[in-house]
């Protein structure tokens, strides 16, 4: 069933901004490759990239969340219009456990200080 809005369906809407979220992530993932060929040192280089590669990541898991509740029946009954709790929660918990794992990458990757004169 498919709702009907002044700007159009819902799952039109969803879809447009569904796509919207994937060109973000490739331009994540372009800058991620960039950072790569870019002449700095090597442990910014690392740092950068690892920061890129978790929030394209995020996103790419933020955007299969929103299809798996939308594609699969059961989870489609939870949560029909994406504003129900079991779909905040999903989305929430991926948030955090995602936000956790950057914040851990950040800190093994960051660049070494070197020691003062």
């Amino acid at each position: 069933m498919t709702v009907k809005t002044k700007s159009g369906s819902v799952s039109n809407i969803l879809a447009t901004n569904l796509s919207t979220v994937g060109i973000i992530s490739l331009a994540v993932l372009s800058s991620a490759v960039v950072v790569r060929m870019l002449p700095l040192q090597a442990g910014i280089s690392s740092f950068l990239f690892a920061i890129d590669a978790m929030v394209a990541l995020y996103l790419n898991v933020f955007v299969l969340i929103v299809q798996l509740f939308l594609k699969v029946p059961a989870l489609n009954a939870l949560a029909p219009t994406q504003t129900e709790m079991p779909f905040v929660l999903a989305q929430g918990v991926v948030f955090v456990v995602f936000g956790a794992l950057t914040i851990v990458v950040a800190l093994k990757t960051r660049p070494k200080q070197a020691d003062g004169p």
